[in-house]
């Protein structure tokens, strides 16, 4: 018998489908078989000539010391993990950070998350030269943001609001700050809505000559309050914090100095301003740049401060924009010291600006295309690193470009995404690369992009990838409304053309974020892998108001949120319904946090369109979301009733038809319960019938124990039976 080579090809793909692993929920969120490797504990040292990471050494989580350039050398063991007792007990460090001279660690350990980015931890200094470990301060445990002093001489936390520092040669401690009480006065970090909408929880920074703290305190005394209800015993435990929603009150927030030898505190001048989101010192001069933010966070000012006359800041930049302008981390000190940079979007995309303390400003980087985050600075080489999606929306790449905006150079040369970070000098990097079908690699390189070494391949990960048969994600453009968007698509296996599917979308659109991206989904990728294998198209969209399109796309939205976002998403699925291999009656979507209030409203607006929608932890009415976030983009309730009540999917309740299915934590301290349960009163209110599950005590994430593994398995048992 003689076999043709199409009948040999198809012989050779059943026998690896019929070896292939079936891909299951539980392989994803019980065995965690998708979830990469990384280089855990990553630091450069202050040379900039090593760098130390977590390493197991005889099965225990130690320290470990590397050279850049002699990588095939057996590295140092700076902390050996066996050496991590007290009183017997055997810590595991989270993470650490060296004193100036490292000669002492600062080891973070029994770490406790409090909300989405701030902790409670046990500290421990370990000293290298006697191998000796003691406890931070015993007496004032857990604590969070602990740091050593420039000099290395002292260490400064937090603990219940306020600042002390902890001379570590006497062990005498200081009290900064004395006045901190719960849910009244914070120092030092900050309150709830900064951390959630700023990004920001170290609220104080130590001058470079060691002289000055300068911090933030929260005043939020005044502050709405809301209270989680945790079941956990007979009767159930009550959580209150400090909450502002949209057009309520704010903490009132100062900038203090407080000089150590003259033990004295100072509160800064900065005239007008409802938000200090940033401040920083510069290392080339014993100074700090605070900014300061309206209410309604479209006017930016920048405060040139000097610690020894507190009282006189000086206004050296400042920015407008019609509808809101960006805080992020882009902020750094150029060495002459008289400079700085920072980003804006005044030209219509997010670029590179060198702004002097005189008031010149120098636009370093121009075109159609949105600088992302900056790198760093190497002084030697007097280069700017920056990533950026020059290449497309959907990529991230690495740049360098001299202090007068020339000579730009791409240093990262394959596509997809690349996150570098910087040894000190930023003379090497190490990038983590991924593209949409490939898991994350981490390299080695020299300043000039030179791969040196690769760290970590995730060759097993990439394995599993291909041991339970992933299929490709392509990146395709879709009609919107108004304008083609980006998207991807992951079709069944064996797709044939000549069937009909039914199409799974997967959606965010919250401004400034993007879901089509070209990196590595792993957990969320995997599932909608599993999607596919069931036999959905799945497809995930980024309509106006997403990011690196520029700030007129990502600004439409502005006042309105909800409305332009759902317009496009509507008519992308008009559009698939088109396509000749898509079942037109067998339209879903399915949405976290931004997600959820999305797929409420594809499910209520476009009811004619959608036959069953999945909503996780959503927004339901922006009248119910804190005030940073909401009025950023919406003002005040009390200014914009019709943007928070027109795009309200409780609102629109009485116009749903398909399967609807409503998922909330009744712990989630971001998007309150309320969100789902006022949704319920207008569903039960318009005669709907639709399907609601409360995780008990579970927060935002929606994760802890067998909780994901449940989730998912939930959620794709719902969309079997309905889609």
């Amino acid at each position: 018998m003689k076999l043709n080579i199409l009948s040999f090809a198809v012989i050779i793909f059943i026998s690896c489908q019929l070896y292939a692993d079936s891909l299951t929920v539980e392989a994803i969120w019980s065995e965690y078989k998708f979830f990469p490797s990384r280089v855990d504990g990553f630091r450069s040292t202050n040379d900039g000539e090593y760098f130390t990471r977590f390493a197991l050494i005889d099965g225990e989580k130690s320290i470990v010391k590397y050279s850049f350039e002699q990588r095939n050398v057996a590295g140092e063991v700076i902390v050996p993990g066996k050496e991590l007792k007290f009183n017997g007990e055997k810590l595991i460090p989270y993470d650490y950070s060296f004193d100036t001279e490292e000669k002492k660690v600062l080891i973070q350990t029994n770490f406790e998350k409090k909300y989405r980015r701030s902790y409670f931890a046990d500290y421990y200094l370990y000293n290298k030269e006697s191998k000796t470990l003691q406890p931070l301060d015993l007496e004032r445990a857990p604590q969070t943001l602990a740091k050593f002093s420039p000099d290395g001489k002292f260490v400064s936390y937090i603990f219940e609001n306020n600042i002390y520092v902890k001379n570590i040669e006497t062990n005498d401690v200081t009290a900064v700050t004395t006045d901190g009480k719960i849910n009244h006065i914070i120092n030092g970090t900050t309150d709830w809505v900064y951390e959630e909408e700023f990004a920001i929880t170290e609220a104080y920074h130590w001058s470079p000559d060691g002289k000055y703290i300068a911090f933030l305190r929260f005043d939020e005394s005044d502050v709405k309050e809301y209270t989680l209800t945790y079941h956990h015993e007979l009767y159930p435990d009550l959580f209150t914090y400090k909450y502002p929603k949209a057009g309520e009150d704010n903490s009132l927030v100062k900038l203090h100095m407080y000089d150590f030898e003259n033990k004295r505190h100072a509160e800064i001048q900065l005239s007008d301003y409802e938000y200090i989101p940033r401040f920083k010192w510069s290392d080339k001069e014993n100074k700090l740049l605070a900014l300061t933010l309206n209410r309604h966070q479209n006017k930016l000012n920048y405060y040139w401060v000097d610690p020894a006359v507190p009282n006189s800041a000086d206004l050296v930049y400042s920015e407008e924009d019609e509808a809101y302008v960006e805080i992020d981390d882009n902020l750094l000190f150029i060495p002459d010291g008289k400079s700085f940079i920072r980003t804006s979007e005044k030209d219509g995309f997010n670029h590179i600006y060198r702004v002097y303390l005189n008031g010149k400003i120098d636009q370093l980087t121009k075109g159609d295309w949105d600088v992302v985050s900056f790198k760093g600075i190497n002084e030697k080489s007097k280069r700017i690193y920056f990533t950026s999606s020059e290449t497309s929306p959907i990529n991230r790449n690495l740049y360098a470009i001299d202090f007068k905006g020339k000579k730009k150079e791409r240093l990262t040369t394959s596509e997809g995404t690349n996150e570098p970070t910087f040894s000190h000098g930023l003379n090497y990097y190490v990038n983590v690369w991924s593209d949409a079908n490939t898991p994350p690699i981490y390299t080695l390189h020299n300043d000039k992009g030179k791969v040196l070494d690769t760290l970590e391949a995730n060759e097993i990960l990439k394995m599993f990838t291909e041991k339970y048969y992933f299929q490709e994600k392509e990146f395709i453009t879709l009609p919107g409304a108004d304008v083609d968007l980006n998207a991807w698509v992951i079709k069944p296996p064996n797709f044939d053309a000549s069937k009909k599917y039914p199409v799974y979308f997967n959606v965010y659109c919250g401004p400034g974020s993007n879901m089509v991206t070209n990196s590595f989904g792993a957990a969320n990728l995997a599932y909608h892998q599993l999607l596919a294998q069931k036999g959905y198209i799945v497809i995930s969209v980024d309509t106006r108001g997403t990011m690196n399109r520029g700030a007129e796309f990502k600004k439409s939205t502005y006042l309105q949120l909800g409305k332009l976002e759902t317009e496009d998403l509507i008519q992308v699925a008009k559009h698939v319904q088109t396509w000749d291999h898509v079942d037109s009656n067998r339209i879903g979507v399915m949405g976290w946090s931004y997600g959820g209030y999305m797929a409420s409203l594809a499910m209520t607006k476009g009811a004619d369109i959608f036959k069953m929608g999945i909503a996780v932890a959503p927004v339901t009415n922006w009248r119910f979301y804190d005030n940073i976030y909401t009025e950023r983009f919406m003002r005040t309730p009390q200014e914009n009733a019709a943007g928070y009540d027109d795009n309200s999917p409780i609102n629109h309740v009485g116009k749903l038809k398909g399967k609807y299915f409503l998922i909330h934590g009744d712990g989630d301290d971001n998007v309150h319960v309320q969100n789902a349960l006022e949704m319920v009163k207008a569903l039960v209110k318009h005669d709907k019938q639709f399907d609601l599950f409360i995780y008990p005590n579970k927060d935002h994430g929606i994760y802890g124990g067998n909780t994901r593994n449940h989730l998912f398995k939930m959620m794709l048992d719902y969309t079997l039976e309905n889609l």
